[in-house]
């Protein structure tokens, strides 16, 4: 049996008041970097990038991560370049679990002479088993740590369902 968690309109709502958040936290840099979680955290973070050009004449740069979920250790890849992460970062994801893949993320951004680094997710599950602190979430969904939250895109409509 499935729920649906957040539809199209309040999923666009949340990045659009995610692109706000940002531009409070970056008032004095003319720089922004976003960077998404394949796959879906860079579905959110392509939408709040939208948002973001659409409200702030700052360069907006849209990055992505590559995790292997299977192999977090040795598997971790970005199209990140230097000399863009010297502005404020992003690191968006779609559904916090335990937290296994933001940490990897972010210790894969700390390879780099980063400013600073903020992270976003749309849903929080509250099941965290390692240390990370999301700066701004979407919604917390308290669910059982058996279920599944799952971002569904069909035609370009982002849905998200606890299963």
């Amino acid at each position: 049996m499935k729920t649906k968690v957040l539809d199209n309109t309040k999923i666009l709502k949340i990045c659009n008041r995610f692109a706000f958040q940002i531009i409070e936290n970056c008032n004095n840099d003319n720089k922004i970097n976003v960077i998404g979680i394949k796959e879906k955290g860079f579905e959110i973070a392509t939408l709040v990038v939208d948002n973001l050009n659409k409200i702030s004449k700052k360069k907006i740069i849209l990055n992505h991560i590559t995790l292997n979920k299977k192999n977090f250790e040795k598997e971790v890849h970005s199209d990140l370049e230097e000399s863009n992460l010297s502005s404020n970062i992003f690191l968006v994801d779609d559904v916090l679990n335990t937290g296994k893949t933001l940490m990897y993320s972010l210790n894969h951004l700390l390879k780099f002479d980063v400013k600073s680094v903020k992270t976003l997710v749309l849903i929080d599950r509250n099941h965290k088993m390692f240390p990370v602190k999301v700066d701004f979430k979407g919604i917390s969904l308290s669910t059982n740590i058996d279920e599944n939250v799952k971002l569904i895109n069909e035609n370009k409509s982002l849905e998200a369902f606890l299963l």
